[in-house]
C-alpha cells in the first residue's frame, strides 16, 4: 500500500511539473518564468477570446512536447523557453486563418518548427532568439496561407483611418499591454498580463509600464490615423523592450529607454509600408542595443 501511494503521489507531482512548465511558457512570452504569471496571461487572453485561449494553451503544448521529443536542454524546458513561441504561434493562427482542419495542422507544424528554429538560436551568442522564431514561422505560415491555402485567408473589411479625436490613453496604455499577445479587444487583458507580470517582478512590471506609456507620445500626431493607435499596434514592442532590456541601473533604463523608441518608429515604418510586422520591432530593435552594447 505504501508503494502504491508513492506511486499515486510522484504521478501526481509529475503531472503538476508538466502544467507549471507550460504555464511558464505562456509567462514567457513576457519574459516571466512563473507558472501563475502564465495563468494570469491565459485568463487575460480568455477574457478577450476563449477560442485564442486555446490555441494559445495547444501551441504551447506543442511546442514544449517538440523540445522533449529531441531532447533539448531540460532546464531550458522546466523554465518554458521552448514554450513562448509556439505560444504566439497558436494566437497567429487564430488571428489570421479561419477556422479549419488545416489550419489546426498549420498551428502544429508552426509551433513544433518554431521550436527548432529557437534551437538554432540557442546555438549562437550573438543575439539572443526573443520572438525571432515566432516572427519566422507566422511569416512562413501566412506565404503558405496566401500561395497554397488561400480559403483559409480572413476576409478583410476596409476600414476608413480617420483622424483620432479623443483618444482615451488609458485604454490605449492597456491596448499596448494586451496587444503583445494579439488581445486588443478588450482593456482587461492587458491588465492581467501587467497583474501577471508584476507579481514574478516589480520590476518587470514597473518597466512594462514605462514601455506601454512612452509610444503614447506617437498618439498625439494627427497623421498616425486612429486606425493604428487607438488599436495599441504602437506600442505592445516597446513593452517587449523594456522589459528585455531593463535594469535597475540607469544604464539599463536608457537601454530600454533608447529601445523603446526605435522599436515604435520600427513599427510605424512597418505599418507605413504595409508589412505585418508582428513583435519584428522589438527583436530588431533589442538587437541593435544588444549589438551596440558589445561593439562598445
Amino acid at each position: 500500500m505504501y508503494f502504491f501511494c508513492s506511486w499515486v503521489m510522484d504521478w501526481q507531482n509529475d503531472i503538476l511539473e508538466k502544467i507549471k512548465i507550460l504555464f511558464r511558457g505562456i509567462g514567457q512570452v513576457m519574459f516571466q518564468n512563473n507558472a501563475w504569471s502564465g495563468v494570469l496571461m491565459l485568463a487575460g487572453i480568455a477574457c478577450n477570446s476563449l477560442y485564442m485561449a486555446g490555441l494559445a494553451l495547444l501551441g504551447t503544448v506543442e511546442s514544449t512536447s517538440t523540445a522533449r521529443i529531441a531532447g533539448y536542454s531540460c532546464e531550458d524546458i522546466r523554465n518554458g523557453l521552448y514554450g513562448f513561441n509556439g505560444t504566439l504561434v497558436g494566437i497567429a493562427v487564430g488571428v489570421f486563418m479561419n477556422i479549419s482542419v488545416w489550419a489546426f495542422m498549420l498551428l502544429i507544424i508552426g509551433a513544433a518548427l518554431s521550436t527548432w528554429v529557437m534551437r538554432l538560436f540557442q546555438r549562437q551568442r550573438f543575439v539572443p532568439g526573443y520572438t525571432a522564431p515566432f516572427i519566422l514561422v507566422t511569416w512562413l505560415l501566412l506565404l503558405l496561407e496566401r500561395t497554397v491555402f488561400p480559403s483559409l485567408e480572413l476576409s478583410s473589411d476596409s476600414v476608413a483611418v480617420q483622424e483620432p479625436v479623443n483618444i482615451d490613453f488609458f485604454q490605449v496604455f492597456c491596448l499596448h499591454i494586451g496587444q503583445v499577445m494579439f488581445q486588443g479587444g478588450t482593456v482587461l487583458s492587458g491588465l492581467f498580463f501587467l497583474v501577471g507580470i508584476w507579481i514574478n517582478s516589480r520590476l518587470n512590471g514597473l518597466y512594462a509600464m514605462w514601455g506601454a506609456v512612452l509610444p503614447l507620445g506617437a498618439a498625439l500626431f494627427p497623421d498616425m490615423g486612429i486606425l493604428g493607435a487607438e488599436a495599441g499596434l504602437l506600442g505592445y514592442n516597446g513593452v517587449l523592450c523594456a522589459i528585455a532590456l531593463g535594469t535597475a541601473s540607469l544604464k539599463g533604463f536608457g537601454e530600454a529607454t533608447a529601445a523603446v523608441l526605435l522599436s515604435t518608429v520600427l513599427q510605424i515604418a512597418g505599418m507605413r509600408i504595409g508589412i505585418t510586422t508582428l513583435t519584428a520591432p522589438f527583436v530588431l530593435a533589442t538587437w541593435t542595443v544588444v549589438l551596440l552594447r558589445k561593439v562598445w
